[in-house]
């Protein structure tokens, strides 16, 4: 499946080898040497879930340049917090649970409203298939449409999609980045999913 391309890409970090952790290295192995003070196995790690981390902050926060700052930010204290880091559990949605903190401490501190961009046509692979002109002109007017629909729903509800489809976060990942308990992350999922399909079917107007 093709990597999510409908948030802007984090342009803070450059990815970089890593001398002596492969990237075949598991995360586990990578935290417990990171413990241990292996810096380049936490460099690795932040390789790893650079992205995921500056797309979830976007998701939070609507500003792509405060996204970056948080994504660091939560780096540097999750490596701060590695020693309270419970051995064999995993990274991915601890790191998103920071991560999740700093966007809305950075969101209330700025006093804005999250803003939510969600861009579903670029989710699709543009290179996998050469449609016809009908074909094209069919599947433009079915993002439009998704987009449009996208748009009606409330912004919980949204953020739960986008996290859930768009970054492709488990349902403990998106509980974790967004402060609410898993059982509302389903809800709002279903909710979310139900109301999508209503207005894709009905009929609108202008």
């Amino acid at each position: 499946m093709p990597e999510p391309r409908g948030l802007p890409r984090c342009s803070g970090y450059e990815s970089r080898a890593v001398v002596g952790d492969p990237p075949g290295t598991t995360d586990d192995e990578l935290v417990e040497r990171a413990r241990r003070g292996h810096a380049a196995a936490y460099d690795e790690l932040v390789r790893r879930y650079t992205e995921t981390a500056f797309r979830t902050a976007y998701l939070v926060t609507g500003s792509a340049a405060d996204a970056e700052e948080v994504a660091q930010d939560a780096f540097v204290k999750a490596h701060r917090a590695l020693s309270r880091f419970r051995a064999g559990a995993p990274f991915r949605p601890w790191l998103l649970r920071i991560v999740g903190n700093e966007a809305r401490n950075r969101r209330r501190s700025a006093g804005r409203r999250a803003a939510l961009e969600l861009r579903a046509a670029e989710h699709m692979d543009a290179g996998a298939f050469v449609p016809s002109p009908e074909g094209a002109a069919e599947a433009s007017e079915d993002r439009r449409a998704l987009l449009w629909a996208l748009d009606q729903l409330p912004d919980e509800q949204r953020q739960v999609v986008a996290c859930r489809y768009l970054l492709q976060l488990s349902v403990e990942e998106t509980a974790g980045s967004l402060a609410i308990p898993e059982g509302t992350v389903k809800s709002r999922q279903a909710r979310a999913l139900d109301r999508l399909r209503e207005l894709m079917e009905a009929p609108r107007h202008g």
